[in-house]
């Protein structure tokens, strides 16, 4: 098995259902993976895209997802009660680049909703008449002078991304963006930070806590599992807690996708960790199994 996995940090996510005496490695491992197969008609496998299903790339339009990984998407489908992916992507634009019909997407960071069967995504009522605040935001700013620094803008509808990955001075573009992102703040715009990217959204609604609690809502779970490997995918994380305080759920189970770009924080929160895409991959594979 090439892909390591480790315990992480808030365990209690697992609740009783992972014995805390054993909880490292690959006791850890297989206890979760217990959980999750126990009763597959009442469990939910959740999952970001990229960086966790598909390698990171320099231009988000050069991602590919594996063919593998689409093999099992579709087994899981057939066998668990919910199988979604929650993306920064526009929902259509993840559900084109995963290339599976029969799972449920939250795109746009769940300002999106797209359902299996569905063609056009559910929005958010919560962006209804702000559609354009952060795009008018940008329109202040000098495009021809964000791309000398090398800021390259993503227009995402609600949510206006900045990229600076694979610039010349990547660290003179941070520096920029960083600005960008004060002057969002004091605007009413939100910032939100990834890997070599800002989001500007509007304040309110959205968040991948509030995708995942939207793909949940109707659904009778009781065990839920997410990986992801940024900081928007800890907000994820901390919802399944949040549903398992509640009640809402019996067990969640949070895996953090490692890479050298991880916040540190992935590994303390995630009750598993796994290297890189890879590894997501064969833990789909053993519950697919």
């Amino acid at each position: 098995m090439s892909g390591r996995s480790q315990a992480g940090g808030h365990r209690a996510a697992i609740l009783d259902a992972v014995s805390r005496e054993s909880e490292t490695g690959d006791t850890a491992r297989h206890s979760a993976l217990a959980v999750l197969r126990a009763d597959p008609r009442r469990t939910a496998i959740l999952t970001d895209v990229d960086g966790t299903l598909a390698p990171i790339v320099e231009r988000p339009e050069q991602a590919a997802v594996p063919a593998k990984a689409r093999e099992l998407l579709e087994a899981l489908g057939e066998r668990y009660a919910l199988v979604g992916c929650i993306s920064g992507r526009r929902a259509v634009e993840a559900r084109r680049l995963v290339g599976v019909e029969s799972v449920a997407y939250a795109g746009n960071h769940g300002f999106e909703l797209l359902l299996p069967g569905e063609d056009e995504p559910r929005l958010d009522p919560a962006v209804n008449g702000r559609e354009r605040e952060a795009a008018d935001f940008l329109d202040l700013h000098d495009g021809a002078g964000l791309e000398v620094v090398g800021l390259r803008v993503e227009d995402k509808g609600p949510i206006q991304a900045l990229h600076w990955r694979g610039a010349v001075d990547e660290r003179t573009a941070e520096a920029r963006a960083h600005e960008i992102a004060a002057q969002a703040g004091r605007a009413g715009l939100e910032p939100r930070w990834g890997r070599k990217v800002l989001e500007l959204r509007p304040v309110g609604g959205g968040g991948k806590d509030a995708a995942v609690g939207a793909l949940l809502a109707d659904e009778d779970i009781a065990v839920a599992a997410y990986a992801g490997d940024d900081r928007t995918d800890l907000d994820a994380c901390r919802r399944l807690r949040e549903l398992c305080d509640e009640g809402r759920l019996r067990a969640a189970i949070c895996v953090g996708v490692l890479s050298a770009e991880a916040p540190p924080e992935l590994g303390e929160e995630a009750n598993l960790v796994v290297d890189g895409p890879g590894g997501w991959l064969e833990l789909l594979e053993e519950l697919a199994a």
